[in-house]
């Protein structure tokens, strides 16, 4: 299975050190937001900052102060939530896994209901916090996030459709679609399609998209109207086409995120992946030529900069900006969009950012509400638009901010290692299913066993993942810069395993001695096919030798820890990392230890020819204990991960494809 890569950098996360220099910072930091740039190198990065003092100003819940007696499930907190995940994703640190699952499990009941939640209102605003409900079902598997998932897939189910098939946007606005449900909507639905296999819901995804783009795109400007009123029975609804009458700048906003959300999950051999990729362009293109030149971002209404009540919105900026550095990491924009994204992203925070003297990072300039019709009657208008009120640290502005700093950053460090650089997961020698689906081990699985989180990595710095599901030949591998096999089968894993033969040693072989590197991850006895992976191993001087170290009993993990590591960069800066239950290692020829404790070689490297190998007795970097969402917080496998996927790549030869 094939992944789109991803570009990205290392957080060098040391928490007590982060925590430190972020407070030493700001003692020279006045409430004047003058001199605050981006490209600062200094750390901690703009990301961590943000996050940090969101924390400050919402320590318990994401709930504004003047909401707090009334709490109800709503759009606001999936934002964030969906922005603490991918935090999360991306430092290992889990603070940030912690307080979007807190705030998850405040609405969600023991038997899986939604806490305020009413399915009869039909609000499609309700289904947006879905995807962070989907983030904990895979990660946790506890089977109340797919209960409460499946509640928000019954809404659509039954949700009131127009006579062409588009979603109402709430039951109270008949007939209306508008930009907004796309966001509240879509990205939900297409990863609930992909988890659970509903392949023809993308069609119903992209008729969405289609609708919005035949009734609410102007031709002459080339945005997007707010809202469509098919019947055109609104006040607001033009009498013709039934469009509202502005290009509200947030609506729009709201729209091109869902596009870089959703394309996350539509094939790309899907008839609709191109045709949100050129959406995606063609209101990128239009959008430049509204961008303030002084400010660099936009209006509250768009393309009414002139007009006096006008000013410069910071939602609507900041969702452009992400969708604009989103769209170029993920290979849809040309990189005019990425310097752009930079761009306007230092001007919000020269111009728009202040830091109080109590450390706050506050958002100004975001309106807090802007809508259609309802009571009293939002009627469209630019007067109407520009007379909602402002909020500082509005949700809707603070939440995409947070999210162009992480995808600003993950461009901005460590990208070029595995650019134009492949790596291959064996999933032929490690062939396990469970419940019609491969498991343990592989690039797919995001629960415990599965290596989803160490895929990633590899795509954070620009390599491109791929799985190989036969047994290697010379073609395969040939595509290949990085090669791993990890624990292959025994009849009690698998009834029929695919045992290395001779012949696959001596492809494996020659491709190693041709520039290519290998990486061995066996397991303790009795849970590997030690007989044939030991002969592959032997040709580079390495023995897995089908012992256990490092028992660790229950929560113990003092048992499974190892530290003070010699003088090389897979341990640099490291101090203390995890692995349990390790076969240890016996070397000769070239093969070089790595990693010893106590007159045992754990980890070694064997140079064979132009190429390389790595091995270790164990999975060791599974999701389980990638992080620290199990282990205590001393423990540095995520760094350590980091570490491995840097040092492999930096060995690797980049393929030239045909």
């Amino acid at each position: 299975m094939n992944y789109k890569k991803r570009t990205g950098y290392i957080f060098k996360m040391r928490t007590a050190k982060v925590i430190l220099a972020f407070a030493v910072s700001l003692i020279f930091v006045n409430c004047s937001s003058s001199g605050i740039n981006y490209s600062d190198d200094k750390e901690p990065r703009w990301s961590e900052k943000l996050f940090k003092s969101f924390l400050m100003l919402h320590p318990d819940s994401i709930i504004y102060k003047e909401e707090a007696k009334s709490r109800k499930w709503n759009y606001e907190q999936g934002l964030i939530e969906e922005a603490f995940f991918r935090m999360w994703d991306l430092t290992g640190d889990n603070v940030y896994f912690n307080y979007a699952k807190k705030n998850i499990d405040y609405y969600i009941k023991d038997n899986g209901t939604i806490l305020t939640y009413k399915s009869k209102d039909f609000n499609i605003d309700n289904v947006a916090p879905g995807s962070a409900l989907l983030h904990l079902y895979v990660i946790t598997k506890d089977n109340r996030y797919k209960i409460a998932s499946d509640t928000l897939r019954a809404q659509l189910k039954n949700h009131p459709r127009n006579s062409k098939g588009g979603f109402w946007h709430k039951k109270i606005y008949p007939e209306q679609m508008w930009l907004d449900g796309l966001y509240m909507c879509e990205p939900f639905y297409a990863k609930y399609s992909q988890m659970f296999n509903e392949q023809n819901s993308f069609d119903d995804i992209i008729r969405q998209y289609e609708l919005v783009k035949e009734n609410m795109l102007d031709s002459k400007t080339g945005l997007y109207y707010h809202g469509w009123d098919e019947s055109k029975q609104q006040k607001w609804a033009n009498p013709v086409n039934g469009t509202s009458p502005n290009f509200w700048g947030r609506s729009i906003g709201w729209l091109m995120m869902s596009i870089v959300d959703v394309l996350d999950f539509i094939p790309e051999e899907h008839y609709g992946h191109k045709l949100l990729v050129d959406m995606l362009n063609e209101l990128s293109a239009s959008l430049l030529k509204f961008r303030d030149e002084k400010t660099k971002l936009w209006y509250q209404v768009v393309d009414k900069g002139e007009l006096e009540g006008n000013y410069i919105e910071t939602s609507g900026s900041l969702m452009f900006t992400y969708s604009f550095a989103k769209g170029f990491n993920k290979g849809y924009l040309d990189k005019r969009y990425f310097d752009t994204a930079k761009e306007s992203f230092n001007s919000a925070l020269k111009n728009f950012v202040t830091i109080d003297k109590d450390g706050i990072i506050n958002l100004n300039n975001t309106v807090s509400v802007s809508g259609l019709g309802g009571n009293p009657y939002r009627d469209g208008s630019f007067k109407y638009y520009i007379s909602e009120p402002i909020r500082v640290n509005d949700f809707k502005g603070y939440g995409p901010l947070l999210l162009t700093a992480m995808e600003l950053e993950k461009n901005d460090l460590n990208n070029k290692v595995g650019k134009g650089k492949t790596v291959a997961l064996d999933y032929f020698y490690n062939n396990e299913w469970k419940d019609g689906k491969r498991f343990h081990y592989v690039w797919e699985d995001e629960a415990f066993s599965g290596f989803a989180e160490l895929g990633r990595t590899f795509s954070e710095f620009g390599a491109e993942i791929i799985s190989l599901q036969n047994a290697p030949t010379m073609n395969d591998l040939n595509k290949c810069s990085v090669y791993i096999i990890v624990d292959p089968d025994t009849p009690k894993e698998t009834e029929k395993p695919n045992y290395i033969a001779t012949s696959e040693i001596d492809v494996i072989a020659g491709w190693v001695n041709s520039g290519g590197v290998l990486m061995l991850m066996a397991n303790d006895s009795g849970n590997c096919e030690f007989t044939n992976f030991n002969r592959l191993a032997e040709k580079f001087g390495i023995h897995f030798n089908e012992d256990r170290n490092n028992l660790v009993e229950g929560k113990k993990f003092e048992m499974g820890k190892f530290d003070n590591f010699p003088d090389h960069p897979l341990f640099d800066g490291l101090n203390k990392i995890y692995v349990k239950e390790i076969s240890s290692l016996s070397l000769n020829e070239n093969a070089q230890p790595i990693l010893e404790r106590g007159g045992k070689i754990y980890m070694a490297g064997s140079k064979f020819g132009k190429g390389y190998v790595f091995a270790i007795g164990d999975p060791w970097l599974y999701n389980e204990y990638f992080d620290n969402r199990k282990l205590t917080s001393d423990f540095e496998n995520y760094l350590a991960a980091n570490s491995l996927v840097k040092w492999l790549l930096e060995k690797a030869t980049v393929i030239i494809k045909n």
